[in-house]
């Protein structure tokens, strides 16, 4: 075995320097650490080295530039005492994946490559844009171009795929601001999965964090990944990443052993105090990454850095964030981790989303995270679902959601920005699937049609899943449009749900992770036959654009203010503000609201929900000063056909939405 030079102890990973390339690891409880070098076309071992120094908990060597360099691939085997019941799961016999690989090539055997760093970043500049103007638009990086016509067939389902230019036109042309895209760390499928012939479709099975999904990529995964990001910022649109890092893809107990658990198993995940030959399970994944550790927290900084400073990205939605933040007592919003990210210069400007929960003692946390970061409002989902679907007693709540849950986020100086209200996810039913499917259907899934939740909060307007019936074809495009026009007409921050603006179906599986086929990618064909839904998406998106009231930076007081007028007022359809009574009145299903536009007390917008199964004349309040103008009425034909009024009655259809001005 040959002998190294001792290099240095940071950074971690693989860095080049003009002496050669220092590889450095973490693995405090390790006895000896090595190196190996693999040719990067047979994928044989080369050469292995022992790490000849150790600094601290760090273990660390250089590797001379004739031996090691740009496109290099390696590993790591770590020696020490194999104690599964003190938790320690050492076996030198195994390569194990750097934590800190920028590029991973899966093999076999699985290994980490040194990536070429340098790329052509002129002319990129991060859109920055602020939140109370943030839409976000949640894809898939393959499902979203596999059956894109105009994208070429070598680039579908690929990260240059979103760079194409009709795709781009697409999402401008809607008026998103945001892509969020689902995890693009490297991944592996689970062994059950690729058993029944599957595969993990959504990604939310993390291999190493720093790295991009191979399997997205042509060749290059580092240059794609940052030739798209280059690409969305030139058309103003930003790029947020699902990130997870509550959880690997290693496992329990009796997972396969590939990175972290062969590094210091104690240190990475944590581990049942009564018996460290299991895992703590809070994530319902098989394991759980013990944040709690201050090595844990630096790798997982450290690879936010790299994504914001190398890859250019604009943000993070954290999956099961929960997670991120537990200790011994459970979750602690003053935890350190959120302050070793408060204290990261590199991301003072990232957007942060929570998914604010995980499956755990105490595991939901909405409201709780800290001033910064915006949080996945799954109240507002279930409300906004369960109003439509004409379920009573829900006027209260629903008044609460679409003003920005200020019972959930009004503490601490937090904003309406801070609610990210969606209706729809990649974890559940479709927008299309919403209202036209009472069940779910995920009998592809082969697990019987047992997985997925069954709380859907869904109608099927009368017909399970496809009908020819018009009525019933009828029926789902205007609950589409009311569920998308209360989604777009909220405060807080909306996040839509890639092809809902064009009714995508994934034929009533609600849990389709394991489905890369048809059933999960976007249909590009839907977008001619829901042309009508497609351009109400945009023109809704245009009204937020045109007013500021319907996208503040401030909870609504509901109170006289200076100029005389109260910025919001919640009204009954007899046109009176509404009474605690009225509140309380379990048979009402429809609700206005009149807000303020701007500083002139007599401009209002007027926007009246009903959810009941008959029309209903809402009285209108005088409009001082003007006419009541129509903006849309999801039960119109057009929806914004011209109409205009005094004042008066409004003839609101059943189970429609309308906004008016004065």
């Amino acid at each position: 075995m040959r002998r190294l030079q001792g290099g240095q102890p940071r950074p971690l990973g693989a860095a080049w320097t003009k002496q050669g390339v220092n590889f450095a690891l973490y693995a405090p409880d390790a006895s000896r650490v090595q190196l190996c070098l693999y040719d990067p076309r047979s994928g044989e071992e080369q050469d292995c080295y022992e790490l000849p120094e150790r600094t601290g908990d760090v273990w660390h060597g250089l590797v001379s530039l004739r031996r090691a360099g740009y496109g290099s691939d390696y590993a790591f085997r770590v020696d020490g005492p194999a104690d599964p019941g003190r938790g320690l799961r050492f076996d030198v016999g195994v390569p194990l994946i750097d934590p800190y690989a920028r590029e991973i090539v899966m093999g076999p055997p699985l290994r980490a490559r040194i990536p070429e760093p340098r790329f052509d970043w002129r002319g990129d500049r991060a859109p920055a844009v602020p939140w109370r103007d943030t839409v976000i638009y949640e894809l898939h990086v393959k499902g979203y171009t596999a059956l894109h016509p105009q994208v070429p067939q070598d680039l579908r389902g690929k990260y240059l795929g979103l760079a194409q230019p009709s795709v781009i036109a697409h999402l401008r042309s809607l008026g998103v601001t945001t892509v969020e895209l689902l995890p693009c760390q490297a991944f592996l499928s689970e062994d059950f999965l690729l058993q029944r012939g599957l595969v993990n479709y959504w990604g939310y099975n993390s291999l190493a964090w720093f790295a991009p999904a191979t399997q997205y990529a042509l060749a290059n995964p580092v240059a794609e990944f940052k030739t798209m990001v280059k690409a969305l910022h030139a058309a103003g649109i930003e790029v947020i990443m699902d990130v997870v890092f509550n959880h690997t893809a290693e496992g329990n107990e009796g997972g396969r052993t590939l990175s972290l658990r062969g590094i210091d198993n104690p240190v990475y995940y944590r581990l049942l105090d009564g018996d460290k030959r299991y895992y703590e399970n809070l994530t319902g994944c098989g394991n759980t990454v013990n944040c709690e550790h201050p090595a844990v927290r630096t790798l997982i900084i450290d690879c936010l850095k790299y994504w914001v400073e190398e890859m250019h990205v604009d943000g993070f939605r954290f999956d099961l964030a929960t997670v991120l933040a537990r200790d011994a007592g459970g979750f602690d919003p003053n935890s350190p981790f959120f302050a070793a990210l408060r204290a990261e210069p590199a991301l003072a400007y990232a957007k942060l989303i929570a998914e604010p929960w995980d499956v755990g003692m105490g595991g939901y946390q909405l409201g709780r995270f800290p001033n910064g970061w915006s949080e996945w409002n799954d109240r507002y989902r279930d409300t906004l679902r369960s109003f439509w679907r004409g379920d009573a007693g829900k006027i209260g709540e629903l008044a609460e959601r679409l003003a920005g849950s200020s019972d959930l986020f009004r503490r601490d100086g937090r904003k309406p920005t801070a609610s990210l209200n969606f209706l729809t996810a990649h974890d559940g039913f479709t927008l299309y699937d919403l209202v036209s499917y009472a069940h779910r259907h995920n009998e592809a899934n082969l697990e019987g049609n047992a997985d997925g939740h069954q709380h859907n909060l869904s109608s099927n307007q009368g017909v399970e899943g496809p009908s020819d019936d018009p009525a019933v074809e009828a029926r789902r495009r205007r609950q589409m449009r009311n569920l998308l026009a209360s989604l777009l007409l909220s405060q807080g921050v909306p996040m839509l749900q890639a092809g809902d603006e064009f009714a995508r179906t994934q034929g009533g599986n609600n849990n389709a992770y394991c489905q890369d086929n048809e059933i999960s990618w976007v249909d590009w064909g839907r977008a001619a036959q829901y042309a009508d839904l497609l351009d109400f998406v945009r023109a809704l998106l245009a009204l937020r654009r045109r007013y500021a009231e319907l996208r503040r930076d401030t909870f609504f007081k509901g109170a006289p203010q200076r100029a005389g007028a109260k910025d919001i007022s919640w009204l009954h359809p007899r046109g009176e503000e509404m009474s605690a009574a009225d509140w309380n009145e379990a048979g009402l299903r429809a609700l206005g609201a009149s807000v303020r536009r701007g500083a002139d007390p007599s401009g209002r917008l007027l926007l009246i929900l009903n959810a009941g199964s008959a029309a209903l004349p809402f009285v209108l309040p005088a409009a001082t000063g003007g006419i009541w103008t129509r903006l849309i009425d999801t039960a119109a034909e057009p929806f914004d056909a011209p109409w205009t009024s005094t004042g008066g009655v409004y003839a609101c259809e059943a189970s429609s939405v309308v906004l008016l001005e004065c």
